[in-house]
């Protein structure tokens, strides 16, 4: 049998477990509380290095990784080499065979000669006045003639006076001649040379308009010149907007302008050779009141925009441009995590190579084991982008994880270039219809007016 201690004893030691167990509740609460304080420094760290990895992504964003236009891209961070996720062509940079030429050639029939006769004998100096020509060699100068100065002509409206019934009859000025001093169809059609065809600024093109023709006319004009050219387009847009509906292929975009005081889109729709825009909100009714898109049953080329969904008559193709960009963004962030953007961006280049080598060649589609491979990267590059993404943590992982997922849910649009080769590559035709509204965009609102970028309605 063990001993029992004595009772003055046991009641110490319990006395004493009485005093441990209170400690211990007190270190063990202690412990609970720097427990529940890690984790929300844990939590709040991870909140933290998910607004740093943000912050990060939208610093190294620029106009090659985004939908940001050039004019945003830092004058003072140095662009690397290999912006372009396209590999080289092989090509020599400059003019590329049976490209068109502007080479300057001689004329044959110059509008002066001027005979440069040797006077004596460069060797021993003999007079070669009446030394025999034995051949002559051509060198032609082009030279720009001043600009004359302008016609004028008076159209005297004759008034005569009834010598029957004493009433008074003017005569007849052509159709235009309204005010006592105007300018000419000639100077208009130049003003609107400068401005509309080649976005100067109003002021400049005053200047260059005086230069080139003699008239000198003010900044005032110049700045009238577009409403007064887009108010004589009408019959001629009404039969652009016939063709563009009976092409096959259309290529259309928008982008913001400002018009008539506010900040509007101009919506494009277009073709290598017609184009049609006009201003509105980015609303589909908006896209609609350009007349050219409703109801059309061709292929449409754009962007992702959802405002063209409700397009159901037509066939879409997304740009690969576009879809390029975004894997370019995802994959320079993250090239260990993001590998299936790279994959994804070799196949879209390697198909239009393909593409573009079949249309030189005059073929109408691809071949069946072409597309065959074609669509068989294809799904390999989306399944290894979802599988990657779908259980990691973090804005990269979301973003990878929705950029997989939109190129499973849109494969036929974005390979319709592969499909159709009647189809571009990208919607590049669209925005270079874009371009000169986005040339105009820091110059257009002081002198825009009421009609700006639409023109007289």
């Amino acid at each position: 049998m063990p001993q029992v201690p004595p009772s003055e004893e046991l009641a110490a030691l319990r006395a004493r477990a009485a005093v441990l167990e209170a400690q211990n509740e007190v270190l063990a609460a202690q412990l609970a509380a720097r427990d529940a304080q890690l984790e929300a420094a844990q939590a709040r760290l991870a909140v933290l290095a998910g607004q740093i990895e943000e912050l990060r992504r939208r610093l190294g964003k620029d106009s090659s990784t985004s939908s940001k236009p050039p004019s945003s891209d830092s004058p003072y961070q140095k662009k690397p080499k290999d912006r372009s996720l396209r590999r080289r062509s092989g090509r020599r940079p400059g003019k590329q065979p049976g490209a068109p030429s502007s080479t300057l050639r001689q004329s044959d029939h110059p509008d002066e000669r001027v005979e440069c006769w040797p006077a004596a004998c460069e060797r021993c100096g003999t007079d070669l006045a009446d030394a025999d020509v034995i051949g002559v060699q051509r060198r032609q100068v082009f030279e720009a003639q001043p600009a004359p100065p302008p016609e004028v002509t008076e159209y005297r409206v004759v008034a005569k006076c009834c010598p029957c019934c004493g009433a008074v009859t003017e005569g007849l000025a052509p159709d235009g001649v309204t005010s006592l001093v105007q300018y000419g169809p000639g100077v208009h059609a130049r003003a609107a040379l400068a401005v509309c065809a080649h976005y100067l600024p109003v002021a400049r093109a005053a200047k260059l308009v005086a230069a080139c023709t003699g008239v000198q006319v003010s900044v005032g004009f110049m700045a009238s010149v577009r409403g007064k050219a887009a108010g004589r387009l009408g019959p001629f847009m009404d039969r652009v907007r016939d063709l563009l509906r009976s092409a096959g292929v259309l290529y259309a975009d928008e982008t913001p302008a400002r018009a008539a005081g506010k900040l509007h889109y101009v919506h494009v729709a277009c073709t290598e050779f017609l184009t049609a825009l006009h201003t509105g909100d980015r609303s589909k009714e908006a896209i609609d009141a350009g007349g050219v898109l409703p109801g059309y049953a061709g292929t449409i080329v754009r962007d992702g925009y959802a405002g063209y969904d409700h397009l159901s008559d037509a066939l879409h193709a997304w740009c690969a441009a576009h879809g390029l960009r975004d894997l370019k963004g995802l994959y320079e962030f993250d090239p260990d995590g993001q590998l299936w953007a790279r994959s994804m961006a070799d196949l879209l280049i390697h198909a239009n190579k393909q593409a573009t080598a079949a249309r030189a060649a005059g073929q109408r589609s691809l071949s069946e084991d072409q597309l065959a491979e074609i669509r068989s990267w294809y799904g390999g590059a989306v399944a290894k982008g979802i599988a990657d993404n779908q259980n990691r943590r973090g804005k990269t992982g979301k973003d990878g994880l929705r950029l997989a997922r939109r190129f499973r849910d849109h494969q036929d649009m974005i390979l319709r270039f592969a499909t159709d080769l009647a189809v571009g590559f990208t919607s590049n035709q669209a925005y270079y219809a874009e371009f000169g509204v986005m040339r105009t965009r820091r110059w257009m609102p002081w002198h825009a007016g009421e009609a700006g970028l639409a023109g007289p309605a």
